[in-house]
């Protein structure tokens, strides 16, 4: 056996957007967005065999992209010799089915990407319950199409095939009712993390300990800044979501502040509804943080863009309140003329070391309470001053 017999076969993708005046911005696909989800395909562990954008006025209900652009994406399938098609588009249960009878391969969205690379990169407890719920809420809506090739109606009487006759209720409500059950279940434990979080956010408020989180577009460097603010040896790969579970470390401004520095997952845009409804255990850090470092990848030509999903995200997760810094990333490969600069801006390489100093004294002028440590030297006949102190 071979070395390339050992190796898994990749997923061969065709990648399929739409651009439509019906679509808001967000909802379009652009070049840059494939590109991305070119990237994510990468990081999902598969390879982009070709790609596909379409213009209309507005979707097509049934197929999405229209029937002669179906025909055009099933040849360049076969002529590829892809295994799926992705698209970087929202699909409707039904569209989603329709074009995988049409295109004769497994058909999914950007949201069913995403999810999947979380579901390979989730660790902690924690992490897994997250994705596991976005998951179902994701799967809920399309389970219909699952069942296409069962006997639907498990009934009694008529033709039914020999034990499937029953009580009258169809695998199909079956299941749903199963997966309404596990969405219920892993809420409530997601709940108890919350509850764990908001201990441990009292204790920290009463020894009065200030909190940084770090917030940004994913593989912004975001986990590369904390271990080099920390010293600290978390994983940081030049990767799509390298980052899940929240890491907390120390920071010592100095020698009367200490602050606790957050990593957490990273945005990215088009960021399934359901994923931000189930990292709110985690993303709710956000708005109980002192500071935000906003870290914008400055080697990226589309760094305003990706800002501006983030600051979005923050917004819908109530975080707008907390101070931000924005910190502006990987200086040392920017290639514009005039780094963005300002009071609340600072350039740092996080790989180098460049800038971080100003970084750390920018956030201790915002969480350093001024306070001094001194020494006080007392005549042996004042001993009653340390009781005035106490």
């Amino acid at each position: 056996m071979t070395q390339n017999d050992l190796q898994v076969k990749k997923n061969r993708a065709v990648l399929v957007g739409l651009w439509a005046h019906r679509l808001s911005v967000e909802e379009n696909a652009t070049e840059e967005t494939v590109d991305e989800l070119a990237d994510l395909l990468e990081t999902a562990g598969g390879e982009c065999v070709g790609t596909v954008l379409q213009s209309k006025d507005s979707p097509d209900p049934r197929t999405f992209i229209g029937e002669g652009k179906v025909a055009e994406v099933r040849e360049l399938v076969r002529a590829m010799d892809a295994d799926m098609v992705i698209f970087d588009n929202s699909l409707s249960p039904s569209q989603q089915r329709v074009l995988s009878e049409e295109l004769k391969v497994a058909v999914m969205d950007r949201s069913a990407l995403i999810l999947d690379i979380f579901a390979q990169r989730a660790r902690t407890r924690e992490g897994r319950l997250q994705v596991e719920l976005a998951q179902y809420k994701y799967l809920l809506p399309r389970l219909t199409g699952m069942w296409g090739h069962l006997v639907r109606q498990t009934a009694s009487g008529g033709k039914s095939p020999i034990g499937t006759r029953g009580p009258g209720e169809t695998q199909l409500e079956t299941d749903r009712r199963h997966i309404r059950k596990k969405i219920a279940k892993l809420e409530e434990d997601l709940e108890q993390v919350r509850r764990v979080r908001g201990v441990q956010r009292e204790r920290r408020i009463k020894n009065e300990v200030p909190v940084v989180a770090i917030v940004g577009y994913t593989n912004a460097g975001k986990s590369t800044l904390l271990n080099a603010l920390t010293g600290s040896d978390i994983p940081a790969n030049n990767r799509l979501f390298d980052t899940l579970d929240t890491t907390t470390r120390n920071l010592e401004i100095s020698d009367t502040c200490t602050v606790l520095v957050s990593d957490t997952v990273g945005f990215i845009s088009k960021l399934p509804h359901h994923l931000v409804e189930a990292f709110k255990a985690t993303l709710e850090e956000l708005s109980f943080a002192d500071l935000l470092l906003h870290v914008i990848d400055a080697s990226n030509p589309e760094w305003r863009e990706q800002a501006a999903v983030v600051d979005a995200l923050i917004r819908e997760l109530g975080a707008e309140q907390t101070p931000p810094i924005e910190v502006f990333n990987k200086s040392d490969l920017y290639r514009g003329d005039i780094m963005p600069h300002g009071e609340d801006i600072v350039s740092v390489s996080a790989r180098t070391g460049e800038g971080l100093d100003r970084l750390i004294s920018m956030i201790g002028d915002r969480l350093d309470g001024g306070a001094h440590r001194v020494i006080l030297p007392l005549p042996l006949d004042k001993g009653g001053v340390v009781d005035l102190f106490y």
